[in-house]
């Protein structure tokens, strides 16, 4: 997976992540509060593309659909590639946010980034674990 994409992904996981949160009334305990931050940067820039801004409000709205997510991944990826000060900034936030993540020890759900690869420190696996 290019860097871009693995950019485009946990962009989109935090995306869903923010909006599980929001849905949750978890927002204000969250120990990253840039996920707000984020969509908005991320709806900004997609303003007045129906097409992005579409792929967007459908994860926001429904943030464990994977059709919509991988939508917006495609979304986000092809701004970044034409945008490189975007993809900074979009890379700045969701480093932000694995930073805050260690802090506070929140989590990313593997179910919100599936397949993405997301490099970073240790990790740990408990409970029933089966492969096939």
């Amino acid at each position: 997976m290019d860097p871009v994409t693995a950019v485009a992904a946990a962009g989109v996981a935090l995306v869903a992540k923010a909006a599980l949160e929001s849905a949750g009334q978890e927002a204000g305990r969250s120990g990253w509060a840039g996920g707000a931050r984020l969509v908005e940067r991320i709806r900004a820039r997609f303003r007045g593309n129906a097409a992005a801004e579409q792929s967007l409000e459908q994860v926001t709205g429904s943030p464990d659909n994977e059709s919509a997510q991988q939508d917006l991944e495609r979304q986000l990826a092809a701004h970044m590639l034409l945008d490189s000060d975007f993809e900074a900034e979009i890379r700045r936030l969701v480093d932000e946010a694995v930073a805050a993540q260690g802090r506070s020890g929140a989590q990313i759900s593997a179910g919100l980034i599936k397949n993405a690869q997301v490099f970073n420190g240790k990790v740990e696996v408990q409970g029933n674990w089966t492969t096939s």
